[in-house]
């Protein structure tokens, strides 16, 4: 007889059975949510107008969400960029500004796929596209395959902690946080992060050197000023476009949508400006927006937002208007506009199918009392507050070896977010508790991309490597980076300060001590005159 106590773990463990048949996840959690209430109904756990609260969840909090509206604008944002040759003048010149250094050409991947990360928010792209960019010159080099491959891996795999980030927006919609706040959390790892990567390069330059040569000097074709000119001109547009999505977001400026909506316009621009069909007039019109943009700015930080502020941003939107107009005439651009929106397409369906899907699931789930039974599992761990750490973050990190992190987020995060709040709030206090759990996770769930033989990023990287490159050296190069990742992790949860930082401190005020005094004032006597007669 199966009874309410067993009801949680077998929904669970049907879970887990029904994904391993490879069945698509969306309808396998609907399917296995709605046949497991089903079940509930007949044995009397609860009745059928419990089921009542999927339709209610699904048009009330998934389908008018408006968080989730960023998604498709940022999707589409690094659609564009991906595609628009940002990414190949910016390998180009970095590796030709830190050539000269033993292991430059990793230093440049390294940088260009943090600066990438921070304006595209896509793995698969960013592997593909720096792949087939930088490793025919790594290998031509003579550096070592199996360093080419994990760097490769690993910088297009930091696109997921750096913001904007799709991962960080979902986590923080399922955390119930600020976007803002998650990204603030987010800053901390993701620069340790690259540190962690471009220090494991510098030791292996010098104690392998013959793994990492520099690049010859006949090799290095721009010098001087026009060296600096080509790598201003691939970062101070990406500056600029990383300040109007995430600065305005910080500032209190726009929303997340809002920003998303800026930064999906600003991608257009940046893929007209390196389209070599750009024309002159588009061109000058860019520079009388930019400066047009500086002089607005500037008005409205030191001096009062008038005329002149509503004209100089009115010109400024004005040439983002004729750029905007420009890419639809380059036939290139068109092309890629066009591929951009099927591609947000296609990704903003599977998250709203598998949001759809997880809300029967834990409706059920939470029906049948999961939440109790998973809250009493994971405080009853040995190690309080630590054991649980260790132990969601083994179980999140091979978890990963066989779900998607949009699967993780919206199946496992539901269920385990009440108790990390619970948990967590004692060490950091109860604000920062569930983004401090939140950033940790998305350091950890970088490597579902990573560890071999599930790791998509390798998936990636064997599809467009030379076939001189064995599957081997991809698997065994990733192993180190996805040790730097672990260790990351492990940082993040020994000193939550990497997180919680730059997040605004909680006023510690006493509010037995606050006193409100309203100053009497004495009214004239009201006077209604005689009484009617």
């Amino acid at each position: 007889m199966i009874t309410l106590e067993t009801m949680p773990p077998l929904m669970f463990g049907g879970l887990v059975i029904a994904m391993l048949i490879g069945f698509p996840v969306a309808f396998t959690l609907a399917a296995v949510g709605l046949s497991f209430g089903f079940l509930a109904i007949h044995l009397g756990f609860f009745d059928l107008n419990f089921l009542q609260a999927i339709p209610g969840r699904v048009f009330g909090n998934v389908l008018s969400n408006e968080l989730l509206l960023a998604i498709p604008f940022f999707t589409f944002m690094g659609a564009v960029l991906e595609r628009c040759g940002l990414a190949e003048d910016m390998l180009d010149s970095m590796g030709q500004l830190f050539g000269p250094i033993r292991g430059g050409l990793g230093y440049s991947v390294i940088i260009v796929g943090f600066i990438l990360g921070a304006i595209t928010g896509t793995v698969a792209a960013q592997v593909i596209a720096m792949a087939l960019i930088s490793m025919p010159v790594m290998i031509r080099y003579g550096y070592n395959m199996r360093y080419i491959t994990g760097v490769l891996a690993a910088s297009g795999t930091i696109t997921q902690l750096v913001p904007p980030s799709l991962v960080l927006i979902v986590l923080a919609d399922q955390l119930g946080k600020s976007v803002g706040d998650m990204y603030l959390g987010a800053w901390g790892p993701s620069v340790f992060q690259i540190l962690l990567f471009a220090g494991y390069t510098f030791l292996l330059g010098l104690f392998k050197p013959d793994h990492l040569p520099p690049v010859p000097k006949e090799a290095r074709t721009l010098r001087g000023w026009a060296l600096w000119k080509k790598c201003l001109m691939g970062i101070i547009p990406s500056a600029v476009l990383i300040f109007v999505v995430l600065g305005t977001m910080m500032m209190g400026l726009a929303t997340p949508t809002e920003a998303g909506a800026m930064g999906a316009v600003g991608a257009i621009v940046l893929a007209a400006i390196h389209s070599k069909d750009f024309s002159t007039t588009g061109r000058k019109v860019l520079i009388i927006g930019a400066i047009a943009g500086g002089i607005g700015t500037i008005i409205g930080i030191f001096f009062t937002q008038g005329l002149f502020f509503k004209l100089a941003f009115a010109l400024t939107y004005l040439a983002v208007l004729w750029i905007c107009l420009e890419a639809v005439r380059i036939p290139d651009l068109r092309d890629l506009i066009k591929q951009g929106y099927e591609t947000t397409m296609r990704i903003t369906c599977m998250v709203t199918f598998i949001l759809i899907g997880s809300t029967c699931f834990s409706v059920v789930f939470l029906g049948v009392s999961g939440g109790v039974w998973l809250e009493h599992l994971l405080t009853s761990l040995p190690g309080g507050v630590w054991g649980f750490l260790i132990f969601i973050n083994l179980f999140i990190f091979f978890l990963a070896f066989f779900l998607d992190f949009f699967e993780i987020a919206f199946i496992i995060l539901p269920m385990i977010a009440p108790i990390a709040q619970k948990i967590l709030a004692p060490v950091v206090g109860a604000d920062a508790a569930l983004i401090w759990f939140g950033v940790m996770l998305c350091v950890n769930m970088q490597t579902s991309f990573m560890h071999p033989p599930f790791g998509f990023a390798l998936f990636y990287l064997r599809g467009v490597a030379p076939k001189e490159v064995k599957s081997s050296d991809i698997y065994w190069g990733a192993l180190p980076w996805v040790g730097l990742q672990a260790i990351m992790v492990a940082l993040v949860i020994a000193f939550p300060v990497t997180v919680t930082g730059l997040l605004d401190r909680p006023s510690n005020v006493d509010l037995n001590q606050i006193k409100i005094e309203v100053p009497q004032i004495e009214l004239p006597p009201l006077d209604f005159g005689p009484p009617a007669k």
